[in-house]
């Protein structure tokens, strides 16, 4: 059972971090094919953030109070009409936007939720962003490793690394490059990473990095770029680092446009992970277990904590995921 009222990190209008609130809101209730979860553990992401400052008014007009929250981990209370796949006290975690970001979400099987960073949120039950959560992976490292772990399967698979290729790492000390690199050191992969920091720089070099550099001073002649932080008015300038015939794949949304990049002689890939299909919560799990994906936990808070969580975040730039437990 559940009680009538739960806390939950708000939006109550645009603006910087430091205007959201904890607010008491209604539990909210599992309608057909969704479950109720009581959660254990969310994070902070990029895409909260950047849709409660305004960055996505183009895609949509938010409706306030508006409750943050992507990926999570918890326990189902309830099931609502029709779903089979989970019951009451099962473990799962995953990832899910908020509902009103459904634009953004996939068009046939839309993982949508009521917010994660919240006691409790609604999911849709049939979605591969959702998943049973196995006893190996606590309920943080799960919270904060779908994202990122989901996006680093994906990224590997469109950029098609072959040992030896030259890889440049732009973005590199976010949740994702920091899930990335050792991957691609796994793969054979000669990886020339950005830092802002000699901090920053020694973790990376730890994680599997040959190389660390600048913003402002990409190498040249690399055989790919994985595009990680920039959005369109920083693609020339990383698109100058490749050999004729490189390729750049980003995961910065909005998708990218060839005659962005200044030059036609490359290859443009484009991953924007809703957790679906081969890089969904299940095979985050299973990569996770055989010890083939980890994301450094940069900082913990409680949700009561949750605006100072989020301000960290924003300001700081922590070297890994702050996680908010409930």
């Amino acid at each position: 059972m559940t009680t009538d009222t739960m806390r939950a990190l708000v939006a109550t209008g645009y603006g910087d971090p430091e205007q959201l609130t904890i607010a008491e809101l209604p539990v909210p209730r599992p309608g057909p094919g969704q479950v109720l979860v009581k959660i254990a553990a969310s994070t902070i992401n990029p895409t909260d953030l950047r849709v409660t400052t305004g960055g996505y008014r183009d895609l949509v007009d938010l409706r306030f109070p508006y409750t943050l929250g992507n990926e999570f981990a918890g326990t189902v209370t309830e099931a609502g009409p029709g779903v089979t796949r989970f019951r009451a006290g099962d473990e799962i975690f995953g990832q899910a936007l908020p509902r009103q970001l459904r634009a953004a979400a996939d068009p046939v099987r839309p993982s949508l939720s009521t917010g994660a960073l919240a006691d409790y949120a609604v999911f849709e039950a049939d979605t591969p962003a959702l998943h049973h959560r196995p006893a190996a992976l606590d309920a943080e490292r799960a919270a904060s490793l779908v994202i990122a772990g989901g996006t680093t399967l994906a990224v590997v698979d469109a950029a098609k690394i072959q040992p030896g290729e030259s890889v440049l790492v732009i973005g590199a000390t976010g949740p994702v490059g920091l899930t990335l690199v050792p991957v691609l050191n796994a793969a054979g992969a000669e990886i020339t990473a950005t830092a802002r920091t000699e901090e920053a720089a020694e973790l990376l070099r730890g994680l599997g990095a040959h190389r660390t550099v600048g913003y402002d001073d990409y190498p040249a002649g690399v055989d790919v770029v994985l595009n990680l932080a920039l959005f369109p008015d920083g693609l020339p300038a990383a698109a100058r680092s490749l050999r004729p015939g490189g390729r750049l794949i980003s995961i910065i949304f909005p998708e990218p446009r060839l005659e962005q990049l200044g030059r036609d002689d490359v290859e443009l890939g484009f991953v924007m992970n809703p957790g679906n299909g081969a890089h969904g919560a299940q095979a985050v799990a299973e990569a996770a277990i055989a010890g083939q994906l980890s994301t450094p936990i940069a900082r913990r808070y409680s949700l009561d904590d949750g605006v100072e969580a989020a301000i960290h975040y924003a300001r700081r730039h922590p070297l890994g995921k702050v996680v908010v437990t409930m």
